[in-house]
């Protein structure tokens, strides 16, 4: 493993390997993930013989039998485990059922006769007979009281065994029937002829670079804040919390962090153009092409080896009717008698499967089926070996007329009919329009020489990215069932999502905004595939600091210390918790906003108890004017004293509230050298009013404030007019 790049959710690995060069062109290369996403598998040549390639970069599963002592250590454990909490189980089980055994054991007396005359009870062997019950109950008591002791403790080391194993790296495999996942590289060189000497090339040797991507893997920031009294400055060391469970340990990686989403669709959207005027037909759409000519003499050396094996069946085209027939009359009005898997076979293979462009292809052994409106006279003989196994259609008592094949799209369908909702489908566009699933060539597969003749060498969607299509009774209706596939990493994405995380952590696409940002490891990184979080130092970030005081008098009598944070760097530092510490003192943990290049934010680190403040507040109500035109005057006034215990001057925020009015007539004066803030925030909403105080060592200062509300008589509430 060389380097690996942790996005938002996902990663993308990188492997390097120096191997001699393959015999034949082609190489395995085996040990990796379960969870790779095939969809992001690259591979190149980095160094090697001149000309050498990679030409293809295939992904396969390969079935493995592993033996017991192969298993992971943990594993055996969990099984030596479980094995003696069976046994023990058992064992109790057992005394147990002697114990229930000896319990029912009773004397029975003989059964007297009628003419016997009455005996006397044993009375020694009925004590014998208990003291023996007493006795075997007592050592059977003893025993399941130990066996039951000993599977609690069975049961903890099993608990314990499970819980190692699950906390242990996935990277081993724990089953003993696994499925491997390797890739098959065909690479290509410089001299690939037979007659050329291919042994001094053998024994060279090239470096392979293997990229793909795994989903399992996320990280969050967290950060630690060291700063020194007095100084300008302080460092910020960038500490992620990373988590993977790919399936395979990150040992001595180059590790590199990235706030992008790597499944994010990267390509433009494709902007309808708005036209008024008269409807015209929609142009075709770009970036489809006509099978080239000549494409069947591509096949003809495989066709040519095949020659000893015997011929198959020249099948002759021959023109289909445009007219589809009903499915009662292509089948001669006789229900099949076979199972339902075998008439849509038996359809499909009568369905022409060439791709758009060509024509239909029928043999010419096979009976032509009846136009739509031919009947089947009752009692009319079947033809042997007819159309679908059904019987072949009598012979139309009309000629048709031949037509051209209408488009068709992937299967033989007409374009449009494969849908993914049940429902009619759509009429085909005109003009020369292939199938949208033609356009989607991220999963379009060629076909191969294997194929029949009329699909070789064109290009079809992807057999387990189509789905399965079900042909109900109706002939124009569809339905597309999705298939039971999963995102790569299976349960491993899952419990990632679910993964708790750390106090004051936020995710990195939250806090990132807009923009995408990337942070490169100093040094190399061990994280194993275990699921939970491992802290990772990426690099340090020079912040410029300011250490301010801030007080809000008015909700709590204390004084605030914060450190006024200035990211002068081009490097974004994202939102996390960070761990304070002060002159190499540990103060808290708090949480780091987002600070983009060049903003600036304030931090708070708790209270500052070597800073005092006291508010005292006086209210004065009077009434101006007579009769109507009188009104109630309401005069606050606010007194904040402060006081410095440290031995350096400090810079004191006061923040202090002013009410707001709605009513133009209720008029509101302020009488204060106080000022509002510059830009409202959450924090500071516009009603706010600021005081900034330096204070020397020592000092003390007190600030005078108020303000005056005057309300009209015709506004004036009994009793109601709130005084603050």
């Amino acid at each position: 493993m060389d380097s690996v790049v942790v996005y938002a959710e996902g990663a993308v690995c990188r492997r390097r390997a120096t191997v001699p060069v393959p015999p034949g062109g082609r190489l395995r290369l085996t040990g990796l993930p379960a969870a790779l996403d095939g969809r992001s598998l690259r591979a190149r040549v980095l160094a090697g013989p001149a000309g050498a390639a990679v030409t293809e970069a295939r992904l396969e599963l390969l079935a493995e039998l592993r033996e017991p002592d192969e298993l992971p250590e943990l594993k055996r454990d969990l099984d030596e485990a479980n094995e003696r909490r069976s046994a023990l189980g058992e064992r109790l089980r057992l005394v147990q059922a002697s114990v229930a055994e000896s319990a029912a054991l009773r004397a029975v007396p003989p059964q007297r006769r009628r003419d016997e005359p009455l005996r006397r009870t044993p009375a020694d062997a009925w004590l014998e007979l208990a003291d023996f019950v007493e006795e075997r109950l007592a050592r059977l008591q003893e025993r399941a009281e130990e066996l039951t002791r000993q599977l609690e403790l069975a049961d903890h080391e099993r608990d314990l065994a499970a819980d190692r194993l699950e906390r242990a790296s996935t990277a081993d495999r724990t089953e003993p029937v696994g499925t491997s996942t390797t890739v098959l590289l065909t690479l290509t060189t410089a001299s690939t002829h037979p007659d050329q000497d291919q042994g001094h090339e053998q024994d060279q040797a090239m470096e392979l670079e293997l990229e793909y991507g795994v989903p399992a893997a996320r990280w969050v920031p967290a950060y630690r804040l060291s700063y020194r009294t007095g100084a300008d400055t302080a460092h910020l060391v960038l500490r992620a919390a990373v988590a993977q469970r790919t399936g395979e340990d990150w040992t001595g990686v180059r590790l590199a962090l990235s706030t992008a989403d790597l499944d994010r669709r990267t390509d433009l959207p494709r902007l309808a153009s708005l036209r008024i005027g008269r409807s015209q037909p929609a142009p075709p759409p770009s970036g489809w092409r006509e099978p080239p000519a000549g494409l069947a003499d591509l096949f003809t050396g495989y066709d040519a080896a095949g020659a000893d094996r015997p011929a198959p069946r020249r099948e002759t085209p021959i023109a289909v009717s445009a007219a589809v027939a009903p499915r009662s009359a292509r089948l001669g009005g006789v229900r099949p008698g076979g199972s339902r898997a075998e008439a849509f076979a038996a359809e499909e293979q009568f369905a022409p499967t060439v791709p758009y462009g060509g024509g239909g292809l029928l043999n010419a052994d096979q009976p032509m089926p009846a136009p739509p409106g031919a009947p089947i006279e009752p009692g009319a003989p079947i033809a042997p070996g007819g159309f679908a196994g059904y019987g072949a259609p009598p012979p139309t008592p009309y000629p048709v007329a031949a037509a051209a094949p209408p488009p068709q799209g992937p299967g033989g369908f007409p374009p449009g009919e494969v849908r993914r909702r049940v429902g009619h489908a759509a009429p085909p566009p005109p003009g020369l329009a292939p199938d949208a699933t033609l356009l989607d060539y991220p999963d379009l597969v060629l076909a191969g020489p294997e194929e029949p003749a009329a699909r070789r060498g064109t290009l079809h969607p992807r057999p387990e990215r189509t789905g399965h299509i079900t042909r109900p009774a109706q002939f124009e209706r569809f339905e597309y069932e999705e298939p039971a596939w999963t995102a790569p990493g299976g349960s491993g994405t899952a419990q990632l999502r679910t993964l708790a995380l750390p106090r004051h952590a936020v995710p990195p696409r939250e806090s990132a905004g807009s923009f995408d940002h990337r942070f490169d490891a100093a040094a190399p990184a061990d994280i194993p595939s275990d699921g939970t979080w491992h802290t990772v130092t990426v690099g340090e970030i020079p912040l410029a600091v300011r250490p301010e005081y801030v007080t809000v008098p008015a909700v709590e009598e204390k004084v605030y210390a914060t450190l006024v944070l200035a990211n002068r760097t081009d490097q974004a530092v994202l939102a996390g918790p960070a761990e304070v510490t002060v002159d190499d003192e540990f103060l808290l943990t708090a949480a780091l906003p987002t600070l983009a290049p060049g903003g600036t934010r304030r931090l708070g680190i708790g209270v500052a108890e070597s800073i005092e403040v006291a508010r005292r507040t006086e209210l004065h109500e009077s009434t101006t004017g007579m009769l109507k035109g009188n009104s109630t005057v309401l005069d606050h006034r606010v007194h904040v004293q402060l006081a410095n215990r440290l031995g350096r001057a400090v810079t004191v925020e006061v923040r202090e509230r002013v009410p707001v009015g709605s009513d133009a007539e209720i008029r509101i004066e302020e009488r204060a050298d106080w000022h509002a803030p510059t830009v409202s925030t959450p924090d500071c909403p516009p009603s706010t009013r600021l005081w900034r105080v330096d204070l020397p060592p020592g000092g003390r200062t007190e600030l005078d404030g108020g303000y005056l509300i005057k309300i009209p008589a015709g506004k004036a509430i009994v009793g109601g007019n709130r005084r603050n």
